[in-house]
């Protein structure tokens, strides 16, 4: 079956994302359902995207969730069988849609269908150790995995793959694995997504802007710096204990967490505030991830 503007819906996870949120909203086309996941109570937030726009059904779900665990919510309350999964910082292309609705057509087993970025310089995609691009580039063309900021899930493919996963308990039946807040959460998709027989690809004529890290409003970018700096070296240590084993995780992430804590007292003993803080998140992210803590960290993005 291929996908079709009945069988598909869109799927938006934000927070403090006003100042982008728009922009996304208005490239996708009007008559596709669109569910915005806002990690907040955020009620004004909510009643203005629905009265601005009939195609969206904004939930809240009054805390932080993530981006991962934010998904999964999007994905299980819709009833489509496709969903297209956005980053409120993503502009689509006029065709975009249709574009990805006719590659459908040709393509039969397909997991994730993902639009390609028209940003050359930070391609949205990555492919095997031997991988090459077809020079007939305008043809989708398989890919190991792709950026969560867009991405469109083949429902009744991913079901499959987590039904064989029943009893994993890293996964717990979900689509994007919840241990992660932010980072990897989709490398670790496509990872289960290839192991378990199922195929990625990228389509060339579907094309988007990502403004890039630009989801939470600049007026919080100390905040998410934090954020950002914690959850990648625990997301990365996780990853790989996961994927790999321990020992791999540890032998990577152990000399960067020693320069870590060498760079936190240096900027310690000069008095820069800010990148003593940035240090001790990485030290801190290893380390919560090393004794096996959750990724609790979260921003403080109080107004």
């Amino acid at each position: 079956m291929s996908i079709s503007r009945q069988n598909l819906s869109v799927v938006i996870v934000t927070l403090k994302s006003e100042h982008v949120i728009h922009q996304c909203i208005k490239s996708i086309n009007k008559d596709i359902l669109i569910t915005v996941i806002e990690n907040s109570g955020n009620f004004k937030f909510k009643d203005d995207l629905e009265t601005k726009y009939q195609n969206v059904n904004c939930i809240l779900s009054y805390k932080n969730l993530g981006m991962g665990s934010g998904n999964n919510l999007g994905i299980k309350l819709s009833k489509a069988d496709y969903v297209l999964l956005l980053n409120p910082d993503v502009i689509l292309e006029y065709n975009t849609i249709d574009q990805l609705i006719l590659a459908s057509e040709t393509i039969s087993d397909f997991t994730i269908l993902s639009p390609i970025s028209k940003d050359n310089s930070y391609p949205n995609y990555k492919l095997d150790n031997n991988g090459k691009v077809s020079n007939k580039i305008n043809l989708p063309f398989k890919v190991k995995s792709v950026d969560g900021f867009a991405m469109l899930l083949n429902k009744k493919k991913i079901n499959i793959i987590i039904k064989n996963e029943s009893g994993n308990d890293h996964n717990n039946g979900n689509y994007f694995d919840e241990n992660f807040f932010m980072y990897l959460e989709n490398d670790d998709l496509c990872k289960r997504i290839i192991y378990n027989g199922g195929n990625i690809f990228i389509v060339p004529r579907a094309k988007i802007n990502h403004l890039g890290s630009k989801a939470v409003d600049k007026k919080y970018e100390n905040e998410v710096e934090l954020s950002r700096n914690w959850h990648w070296i625990w997301s990365k240590f996780y990853f790989n204990k996961k994927h790999i084993g321990f020992f791999k995780a540890f032998t990577e992430g152990f000399p960067k967490f020693l320069l870590s804590i060498i760079k936190y007292l240096f900027f310690l003993l000069i008095n820069n505030n800010k990148k003593k803080k940035i240090y001790f998140n990485r030290a801190s992210g290893f380390y919560n991830a090393l004794i096996g803590n959750s990724s609790w960290y979260r921003p403080n993005l109080d107004d």
